[in-house]
């Protein structure tokens, strides 16, 4: 028995060696006085910079209310919040290092990045779309073979166009950018054939006039995705609070609000469902 009482407390322990530990994202910030937000200058209407280098964007939006559920939370209303410009490449690593306490743009949940950082309840639905010159239709991925192909690097588009043309067995050249702008400046010089990106994003870029002229947007969604709020794994309380956050703000309208803001129109029938569903009782 006590043979069988030794093994059971040395596997025991052995557990309890072996757990992960886990992040206190709220007790890092009451530590430091500091709520870093990770945020991108590029990703309009979502999360980008003004005119004056400020950050805005529909889900930046979201995010200053967290931040404010956050002031409440370590009770310290005069917490200094930080904005931290990340890029599509580097985001993640952001969150996984410390160097962000929440990352606020268009982010697409995935298993595989779900392995390395927490998500939130969903903040938006989207879905792939292409952008082509006027006149020019690209209505499915066989209509690709033989084009070139931009699409911006480190993004769920880039790994849904690869993995596509590869299991279709269609020749095309992948060609990666850095950002939105030079993805569409490269396709109006004539670099690329067409872009492949989120459609939201695409579209705010056509209807602010933030591209050349002489490019269309294709009708057809090549993939649905959601996007939700991404912070570092294993913490339940930061999590619950950003989820309750965001579920309040489905509840009383104050999202849809924000959609009309960033969108210049209401939320869509699917965004409307998104909302809906999202609007968890507290």
């Amino acid at each position: 028995m006590r043979r069988w009482v030794a093994a059971i407390s040395l596997l025991l322990a052995g557990f309890v060696f072996a757990s992960p530990v886990h992040a206190d994202t709220l007790e890092r910030v009451k530590e430091k006085g500091v709520f870093r937000i990770g945020y991108r200058a590029d990703a309009r209407p979502h999360s980008f910079q003004d005119a004056g280098g400020r950050p805005t964007g529909y889900i930046v939006d979201l995010c200053r209310e967290v931040a404010s559920t956050v002031k409440r939370a370590v009770g310290n209303e005069q917490l200094q919040i930080e904005y931290v410009v990340v890029t599509a490449s580097n985001r993640f690593e952001q969150v996984t290092k410390g160097d962000i306490d929440i990352l606020c743009e268009a982010s697409s949940v995935s298993i595989a990045r779900r392995q390395i950082v927490d998500f939130s309840i969903p903040t938006f639905v989207d879905g792939a779309a292409m952008l082509s010159r006027n006149g020019t239709e690209y209505p499915s991925f066989e209509s690709l073979a033989g084009k070139r192909v931009g699409v911006l690097t480190n993004t769920t588009s880039a790994e849904l166009l690869r993995s596509s043309l590869e299991q279709l067995g269609i020749k095309a050249t992948v060609v990666p950018m850095n950002d939105h702008g030079e993805g569409a400046g490269s396709l109006s010089a004539g670099k690329i054939d067409v872009y492949f990106g989120d459609r939201s994003i695409l579209a705010s870029l056509l209807f602010r006039k933030d591209v050349p002229e002489g490019l269309q947007l294709g009708k057809r969604y090549f993939s649905y995705e959601t996007y939700g709020l991404a912070f570092a794994p294993g913490d339940y309380k930061f999590r619950l609070l950003v989820d309750r956050t965001l579920a309040r703000l489905y509840r009383t309208g104050a999202a849809e609000a924000a959609i009309q803001r960033a969108f210049g129109a209401p939320p869509d029938e699917l965004l409307k469902i998104m909302v809906a569903i999202n609007g968890i009782p507290d």
